[in-house]
């Protein structure tokens, strides 16, 4: 996979799908139904894998804490403000990658692949905005709300975790004396941003699949891997903006 061709590919897509969605309009019924795709059904994956990185943070913050302080409950608060900032978000688009971005992939790519995209455009309709743009949309309200289930479900892990498991005070791990609206507004972009990356890259993958059940295996993958790739990227991006504006 070339990241720069993907970007590139997934920024031509999105040109063509917000084109088309102004041009011909929207299916909300459509958005809904990609909307409980993207979201509810990656519900359980987030708040699971979620919970399980928040119990493993808190243990390798344990470990850390011995050497240097010796109290756990002190890296509470930092913890706090890195999962809001930074953690979170990233893990939270990544695990909604995982599941989402196999989805549309192997969804559009079997579309391609029998041919019923082109009887989609010889039957007056518009790929962009009939396939593409109501993913788009599920993509920028679902992903940002997984965002925040992951990242509450990671946190209160990590207080179940340093309460249960190393008999401390857990609720230093919600403490929010360093988190203001900044960080709020970083981890929020960067789920807005992985919400609008994710479905782009998977349409490119699905599209351009040519071929039979091998080349929706192939699309399926190359779907996966861009999106994680570029939910990566999206976060690098918005942590050197926010760095470059003091914040």
């Amino acid at each position: 996979m070339n990241p720069l061709a993907s970007i590139g590919a997934s920024a031509l897509m999105l040109a063509r799908t917000v084109r088309a969605g102004v041009r011909n309009g929207l299916s909300w019924r459509e958005c809904l139904h990609q909307l409980h795709e993207t979201g509810s059904r990656s519900m359980w994956l987030v708040m699971s894998g979620m919970a399980f990185f928040g119990a493993v943070l808190v243990t390798f913050a344990d470990s850390q804490a011995r050497k240097v302080t010796g109290n756990l409950p002190v890296v509470g608060p930092p913890y706090f403000e890195l999962l809001v900032r930074e953690f979170g978000p990233v893990v939270s688009a990544l695990l909604a990658a995982a599941r989402g971005g196999a989805s549309h992939s192997a969804e559009l790519s079997t579309m391609s692949v029998n041919e019923q995209v082109e009887a989609l455009e010889m039957s007056a309709g518009d790929p962009y905005a009939d396939l593409v743009a109501p993913r788009v949309v599920a993509g920028l309200v679902g992903v940002p709300l997984l965002c925040i289930v992951g990242t509450m479900a990671a946190t209160l892990s990590a207080v179940a975790t340093a309460s249960w498991a190393f008999g401390v005070d857990g609720t230093a791990f919600m403490d929010a004396r360093f988190v203001d609206g900044w960080d709020v507004l970083a981890g929020l972009t960067k789920g807005a941003g992985c919400g609008l990356y994710i479905p782009l890259a998977a349409a490119v993958a699905g599209l351009s699949a040519r071929g039979g059940a091998e080349a929706v295996g192939e699309a399926t993958t190359r779907g996966v891997v861009a999106a994680c790739f570029g939910c990566l990227l999206i976060a690098f991006v918005v942590a050197l903006g926010f760095q470059a504006l003091g914040v």
